[in-house]
């Protein structure tokens, strides 16, 4: 009889497994494009090299001493950098968390209470005509004195709690390539910061020299008005455009204060002077660019092994929700003393208690929560995957736009230095004859703002073209190691 009964709850409990299995939802099957075009612009799509300058490393990368030490530093005192090492730090605890969820949990208890019943209640009368040994009786109030230990187990009969730990160690390995990622960025934003200092520091030396010019040329033409050669409005002519030079230098002198500012936050540290060498500037050649093959990018960039790992983790989540739909089992012990009095724990087998439990739950009506869960998770997974081609796409336009704009910019800066070249003859020319009043005065000033441009331009051009190849660095995936 007792054997049909278990029999009779046992299929009670297969049918409401069935019932529910049936209304398990499918996992969603989602497949990303890992495909990428053979090249990065038609015009490297005949020479498929898969040579990458990314293997250099960034000490090497980057010749400057100056640079070097500044990068140094900030790899070491960057803010943004010791709050990603934290990230890390958090990931790690929790991969030991779900790892510690496999394991059985087992508590050491200790306690003691006090109980008063009724006397008119049975178990008070109970108590009270019951002897614990001959001639004495149960103590009123009652005492309890207790040490056990008590454990709990959730078998991993559908592998959720597995997928958790490795949903937790794909997020922290995620968490290990955005520090990558914030290694590479920190590395090309100093370099860039870098250079655009050294641009400036020139692109003044450029107006304070022509500051120089323009008071020879304000004294020329004082001179030649007072020998009723010139006119006043000459004159004021001249003195204004040497006035908004003065203030463009100015202007330039803040420019580098809020670099250097700049470059010392990057440096975690207070603001001072950041040393370089500004002479060379003009003269710095720009390391090789190989830029491999675009499929290479699946493998160098962080931020794109990192978003992989972010879906990866968002394809166990999603296991792990749909894991709820199905029952748990559990099982829960106790070992330990219990007595109203302490002497006693020392008599036993009276005084021992234990315990063996298997609990067998699943969610029957209701499971608007689950569901929901399960929703978005489904949802959570779609956006990670978007997310990966996303930065999939973003990786290649942004090697592709660098990759045509350092050659542009060449080309570029050899016009802008024929025509600097061009522009400093005219200039010396116009000089000349002005002095001998053969030129107007206003062929004068528009050469000298002409000469002025040009050599403005041409230093950040060449500020344009470091900071490119810097930037390709980056985006090709260099600068962590």
């Amino acid at each position: 009889m007792y054997n049909i009964k278990i029999r009779k709850w046992i299929g009670i409990a297969v049918m409401c497994f069935i019932v529910a299995s049936c209304k398990v939802p499918a996992i969603p099957i989602v497949k990303e494009n890992k495909v990428l075009p053979v090249a990065f612009n038609d015009s490297t799509a005949s020479s498929q090299d898969s040579s990458n300058m990314i293997v250099t490393p960034w000490r090497d990368f980057f010749s400057d001493h100056y640079l070097s030490g500044l990068i140094d530093t900030a790899l070491k005192n960057n803010q943004e950098l010791m709050i990603t090492l934290q990230e890390i730090e958090i990931a790690k605890s929790e991969v030991r968390f779900k790892q510690g969820q496999l394991l059985p949990t087992v508590e050491a208890r200790i306690g003691s209470g006090v109980e008063k019943v009724g006397r008119y209640t049975s178990q008070g009368a109970g108590d009270a005509s019951t002897d614990i040994a001959p001639g004495k009786k149960f103590p009123d109030p009652l005492m309890n004195y207790e040490a056990a230990l008590t454990g709990n187990w959730e078998i991993d009969i559908w592998g959720k709690l597995h997928d958790q730990k490795k949903a937790a160690i794909a997020r922290y390995l995620s968490t290990m390539e955005g520090k990558n990622f914030v290694l590479t960025n920190l590395v090309a934003e100093v370099a860039n910061s870098y250079y655009e200092l050294l641009a400036l520091d020139n692109q003044l030396d450029v107006v304070q020299e022509t500051i120089k010019l323009q008071k020879s040329a304000l004294e020329v033409i004082q001179a030649q008005k007072e020998a009723a050669r010139s006119t006043e409005l000459a004159v004021q002519k001249f003195k204004a455009e040497m006035l908004n030079s003065q203030s463009l230098a100015y202007e330039i002198k803040q420019d580098i204060q809020e670099t250097e500012n700049r470059v010392n936050l990057l440096l975690g540290r207070f603001a001072q002077k950041i040393p370089r060498d500004k002479n060379s500037f003009l003269t710095m050649i720009s390391p090789a660019v190989h830029s491999g093959i675009p499929s290479q990018l699946l493998a160098n960039r962080a931020d794109i092994r990192k978003a992989e790992l972010d879906l990866a983790a968002a394809k166990l989540d999603i296991k792990v929700a749909r894991a709820e739909f199905y029952p748990s089992f559990n099982i829960s012990a106790t070992l330990g003393l219990e007595a109203f009095k302490p002497s006693y724990f020392v008599k036993m087998p009276e005084s021992m208690l234990y315990s063996l439990a298997g609990e067998l739950a699943m969610p029957l009506i209701n499971k608007n929560g689950i569901k929901a869960e399960f929703s978005k998770a489904s949802a959570l997974q779609l956006q990670a995957m978007y997310n990966y081609q996303q930065t999939i796409l973003s990786a290649y336009a942004e090697v592709s736009n660098h990759l045509s704009k350092i050659s542009n910019l060449q080309k570029s800066y050899d016009l802008k230095s024929q025509q600097v070249d061009a522009l400093t003859k005219s200039n010396d020319i116009s000089n000349d004859l002005f002095k001998s009043a053969r030129v107007d005065y206003f062929e004068v000033l528009m050469t000298q703002r002409d000469a002025l441009e040009a050599k403005l331009e041409l230093i950040k051009t060449k500020k344009d073209q470091l900071n490119t190849v810097a930037n390709t660095y980056r985006d090709l995936g260099g600068g962590w190691k």
